[in-house]
């Protein structure tokens, strides 16, 4: 065997070498994505996108299951398998992960954001990074925000056209304290109920109405139960887009930034797929046979003045976040 010969061998064995080694590292992971809204929706819409752009950008080393429609459990259930490994993405209301991270509450204020592009502003800046930090602790990793919407309010007894419409009325809110007290702040009754149960409770009577986006009402087919739809935009939700932390210390940094990258490319995309329907989302629910009525600018003015309070009890606890958000809101709005 000439010496030529003998360096082409040792050359042939190596890049073999070297690629049966990438080959071990490319080994596929799965990973289980739990969401409440059902197949169709925006949020369910984005978090196939998210799968596909994984998909793409590991080479098809790393697949995604996205499991819609609160299939493997309600929000508070997910959060805790996702902190145990047992799931390994979460897309939720952020105001939900105040009870990881009480600062997170904020998210859930009535009033907070004027329009959609103030809060891209503010979550896609250092204060929504800054939040999304600190989960760490909790075994929560923060990959992007996604957008569930302006919340309106449906109900199964009367057309609201007033704030005083709203009293007595019992209604399904987010289980966390703020909405419970901007409930009871407008005379109605709260009750706090998981987002899969609401269907159910709708249809049986158990509550009166609930308030959502129209994605959300549309999507889930609450019109079948509810025929009232009163226009209040009372409430902006931003969505956090979460992954497991004790997954995610078992990837490589490359790996991670995958993830990275298809999250916010995906957020971007979520939020204008969510964007681009509204109108067509009145409209459908109008064809429903949805009676649609508006608060005017006095009794828009009305309601910010009874959830003031509300505002106010709750912001003093995370006072220094408050008010780094109203600086940061400042800035955007000048």
């Amino acid at each position: 065997m000439t010496r030529f010969t003998r360096r082409a061998l040792v050359a042939a064995v190596t890049l073999a070498a070297v690629a049966l080694t990438g080959l071990a590292q490319a080994q596929e992971r799965s990973f289980k994505f739990a969401l409440q809204n059902p197949k169709g929706h925006p949020l369910e819409v984005g978090a196939t996108k998210f799968a596909e752009l994984v998909a793409a950008k590991s080479g098809g080393k790393m697949k995604v299951t996205v499991f819609p429609g609160g299939t493997l459990g309600g929000d508070a259930a997910n959060v805790s398998a996702l902190q145990g490994g047992t799931i390994e993405f979460v897309m939720l209301n952020s105001g939900i992960l105040a009870s990881q991270v009480k600062d997170f509450e904020v998210f859930d204020f009535p009033f907070l954001f004027a329009n959609a592009k103030e809060a891209d502003a503010v979550v896609d800046g250092p204060f929504g990074q800054k939040l999304h930090a600190k989960l760490a602790d909790k075994g929560i990793i923060g990959l992007a925000y996604t957008e569930l919407g302006f919340r309106n309010i449906t109900n199964g007894k009367r057309p609201i056209n007033k704030v005083e419409d709203l009293a007595g009325l019992k209604l399904r809110v987010i289980p966390n304290a703020i909405n419970v007290d901007w409930v009871k702040a407008v005379g109605a009754n709260p009750t706090p109920l998981a987002f899969p149960e609401v269907y159910a409770a709708l249809e049986q009577g158990a509550i009166d109405g609930q308030e959502n986006p129209l994605s959300v009402i549309l999507a889930n087919k609450f019109f079948e139960v509810q025929k009232n739809l009163a226009i209040t935009n009372h409430q902006y939700n931003p969505q956090s887009l979460i992954f497991s932390k004790k997954a995610w210390d078992t990837l490589s940094p490359a790996d991670q930034k995958i993830l990275q990258d298809a999250a916010a490319e995906a957020a971007r995309f979520q939020r204008q797929t969510n964007r681009d329907a509204a109108a067509g989302q009145l409209d459908a629910l109008k064809k429903a046979g949805m009676q649609v009525t508006e608060f005017s600018a006095a009794e828009q003015a009305k309601l910010r003045e009874k959830f003031k309070p509300v505002i106010d009890k709750h912001g003093a606890a995370i006072a220094a976040t408050v008010a780094e958000l109203q600086a940061e809101l400042a800035k955007i709005r000048k």
